[in-house]
């Protein structure tokens, strides 16, 4: 790994930052996410798909320039970002969803970071929960953004990128409806620039899941992404979401089918369920109680995820959206 400059935010040579905002119905949340970014970034690009709220009459208003997508064509988030990206002028361009709140230091702790480091193509920082104390799926979350400091396979949603290498790969990868951040990353790699997350604070995000409904969605939503990331890149060298495809699979449809098959034989069969709480035993010590429980939980969706990628991929019809609120 190579030497990694940080410097001072306020040093930064001063470089066109735009913002790409994405969001539909987001209402208030929106209102405070352009707030946080006007006063970061040269020009702030909304995004919309749909909305019926008022969204991009708000936005328009506040000063952001917006495009609305056209419905008729297929959604995806990705689609959405591309649009944005088209009008961006600066050299780096902030990305961020639109329930999410920029930190007020952030655009620039995370220029002057790329400046001091030009092979970083992608950089991201800590993005969390506004209220982990509202459920335990909001909580989750917070976890989950909480990801190691240093050079990284992939971001989230929200990064600051450099315009010129995100063009040069054409950007997103339209057609994902999941899982485009981590696809973008992949394929940013290969040209040899690097993803790095830094230990600052990035955004605050309303993840606002509070039923077994939505999280239950999301897990799915994330089963689909590791099916359709396997099928485009895991016979590469990455070996892209393999391993969490074949896990997904193994403890969230092997186990229990084989459980119900064996014990429609001998009611001992159904002994094989017990390798589910033994592994909930065996990540606790790493992942904490709670995670470890819904990790395991979890792979249940993640298997329907990945079953419903690949019937859909068999009758040849395009996925739809899975959206958990």
């Amino acid at each position: 790994m190579c030497p990694v400059a940080i410097v001072d935010p306020k040093l930064a040579a001063p470089s066109r930052v735009d913002a790409v905002v994405i969001g539909r119905n987001e209402g208030e949340r929106l209102r405070a996410c352009i707030a946080s970014l006007l006063p970061q970034v040269g020009q702030v690009i909304y995004v919309d798909s749909g909305s019926v709220d008022g969204s991009a009459a708000m936005a328009e208003g506040m000063g952001a320039t917006v495009v609305q997508l056209d419905m008729g064509l297929p959604f995806t988030a990705a689609r959405a970002r591309n649009a944005g990206l088209a009008l961006v002028g600066g050299d780096y361009v902030q990305f961020v969803d639109g329930d999410c709140e920029v930190q007020p230091d952030w655009v620039a702790t995370a220029l002057a970071f790329m400046q001091a480091n030009p092979q970083a193509a992608v950089v991201c920082g800590r993005r969390r929960e506004r209220f982990p104390e509202a459920s335990v799926y909001n909580g989750l979350c917070d976890t989950e953004w909480d990801t190691p400091i240093g050079q990284a396979l992939a971001c989230g949603g929200d990064a600051l990128m450099r315009v010129a290498d995100l063009r040069g790969v054409d950007g997103y990868r339209e057609t994902l409806i999941a899982g485009e951040e981590p696809e973008l990353c992949l394929r940013l790699g290969r040209t040899g620039v690097q993803i790095w997350r830094i230990d600052a604070e990035m955004t605050l995000h309303d993840a606002a899941m509070t039923r077994l409904g939505q999280w239950w969605q999301r897990s799915r939503r994330a089963g689909h992404a590791f099916a359709e990331g396997a099928a485009l890149h895991g016979a590469a060298p990455e070996r892209h979401w393999v391993a969490e495809t074949r896990r997904a699979l193994f403890w969230g449809l092997a186990v229990p089918l084989l459980a119900l098959i064996l014990g429609a034989v001998h009611p001992l069969g159904f002994a094989l369920l017990l390798l589910w709480p033994l592994q909930m035993l065996r990540l606790a010590p790493r992942m904490g109680a709670v995670p470890a429980f819904f990790s395991v939980l979890g792979k249940l969706p993640e298997a329907q995820g990945v079953l419903g990628y690949w019937w859909g991929r068999s009758r040849q019809k395009r996925a739809r959206l899975i959206e958990y609120k």
